[in-house]
């Protein structure tokens, strides 16, 4: 992070000049600091980051995929991980601005995630996947998440569906959401099983509780989510995922100051409880995405 060295000027001569008036109005000689180290102590700087100069932290993101951030409809209020971790984030540049920063979230869809974050957003979340394409035009933050593809089943039948080639066979019943990921993973890979095809997202997971499908595949921290919300499901492998996915924060390409700012809040964030305070709700308390059960990078 670099620091606005005017800024810090200015301030240090206005200390002075306090020191000195201070001097002469009292009749008491005012004590100066004995280092340099010292002065700087008593001099407030400031950051300078240029997308929240204006005192808005304006966040894409698609409201559509829980946990991370969801709402029921385009005018309902927002919830989810990123939803809360956005706002301890402008808590922090709030802090090493000096200024009070605020949340605009700014909805946009996963097709026009990026046009929308390069032409309105100083930062995009969500639950948003790695992509050497996406590295082309914006930069990533460290990773929020560990992910890939993991199984989600009814509690007790973990061990049946912990591989693929266990998933694939005649006898399974494999759901899937229509359209996305979950759907092209199932066809690549459950050719043999018989597959469901679901289009309504909310209550897929019902179908595995009411028996009347097995397993369903899809990313892990959502299957990590839905076994926290359904008591009779079991994740099967979200800490060994079938394939390998990074999630992360979308930033400015070319600000490495406002990268850094927010990779340093971000890896804090893992070990000071932020990250835990905002997944608990979503995960469960000691989750395989627990800030303890972090890989280290």
């Amino acid at each position: 992070m670099k620091f606005d060295t005017r800024m810090i000027s200015a301030v240090t001569v206005s200390a002075f000049a306090l020191v000195a008036l201070t001097a002469c109005s009292d009749g008491e000689p005012a004590e100066a600091p004995s280092s340099v180290s010292e002065q700087s102590e008593q001099v407030q700087t400031t950051a300078s980051l240029e997308p929240v100069a204006d005192g808005v932290l304006q966040v894409c993101l698609t409201g559509d995929y829980r946990p991370f951030s969801y709402a029921e409809s385009d005018d309902a209020e927002l919830s989810g991980i990123d939803v809360e971790m956005v706002k301890a984030l402008a808590a922090e540049l709030s802090d090493q601005t000096g200024s009070e920063v605020t949340v605009e979230f700014v909805r946009t869809s996963w097709k026009d995630l990026m046009p929308t974050f390069l032409s309105s957003c100083d930062i995009a979340v969500g639950g948003i996947t790695v992509t050497p394409e996406r590295e082309q035009e914006a930069a990533f933050s460290i990773p929020v998440i560990h992910g890939g593809k993991a199984a989600i089943t009814r509690c007790g039948n973990e061990s049946e569906f912990d591989t693929v080639d266990e998933i694939n066979q005649p006898d399974t019943t494999v759901i899937t959401p229509i359209g996305g990921t979950n759907e092209k993973f199932a066809d690549e890979n459950f050719g043999d099983a018989e597959i469901i095809r679901f289009s309504a997202n909310n209550s897929i997971f019902d179908e595995i509780v009411a028996g009347r499908a097995d397993v369903m595949v899809s990313d892990a921290p959502e299957v990590v989510w839905a076994a926290h919300e359904h008591p009779e499901l079991c994740q099967v492998n979200a800490d060994d995922p079938f394939n390998s996915q990074v999630l992360a924060y979308l930033l400015p390409k070319d600000d490495a100051d406002f990268q850094q700012v927010v990779n340093d809040w971000l890896s804090d964030a893992f070990t000071d409880g932020t990250w835990d305070a905002a997944t608990e709700e979503w995960f469960g308390e000691g989750s395989v995405f627990a800030g303890e059960n972090r890989p280290h990078e």
